[in-house]
C-alpha cells in the first residue's frame, strides 16, 4: 500500500518538513506517515459538535458516514471522534474502498511491489 499526496510527484515529499511532530523529527517519518496525518487532521476540522439535552457531546465529520462520538464532555468527543476516524480508514483500506477528498487530500490505495 503506498499513499501520497496527488499534487507531489512519485519521489518528492514536499517542502523541508518542522523539525518535530510528536516529540520525533519529523523528517525521520516516512512521507505516507506525515500524508496520513495532514489527512486525518484535516477531516477533523471539519467535524461538527453539539451539545444535546443530556448533557452529553455528539461529534461527525461530514462526508465520513459512520464517523460519529458521543461523550459526556467535548475533549473526550473529540478524543474518541479522532480514534473513530482512524478505525474508519483502516477498515476502508483494508477492504480497498475509496476514501473522501479532504481539502484537496486524498489517499489512495495501490498495491506495492
Amino acid at each position: 500500500m503506498s499513499l501520497r499526496h496527488p499534487a507531489l510527484p512519485r519521489g518528492d515529499a514536499g517542502p523541508e518538513p518542522s523539525p518535530l511532530l510528536s516529540g520525533r523529527r519529523r523528517d525521520t517519518l516516512p512521507v505516507e506517515n506525515v500524508v496520513l496525518s495532514n489527512y486525518i487532521r484535516a477531516a477533523l476540522h471539519h467535524a461538527t459538535y453539539r451539545l444535546l439535552e443530556d448533557g452529553s457531546y455528539f461529534g461527525e465529520i461530514p462526508g465520513f458516514d459512520g464517523v460519529w462520538a458521543n461523550a459526556a464532555n467535548l475533549e473526550t468527543c473529540r478524543e474518541e471522534l479522532t480514534e473513530v476516524l482512524e478505525e474508519w480508514l483502516l477498515f476502508r483500506v483494508s477492504r480497498q474502498l475509496s476514501l473522501p477528498k479532504v481539502d484537496g487530500l486524498e489517499l489512495r490505495i495501490s498495491e506495492v511491489a
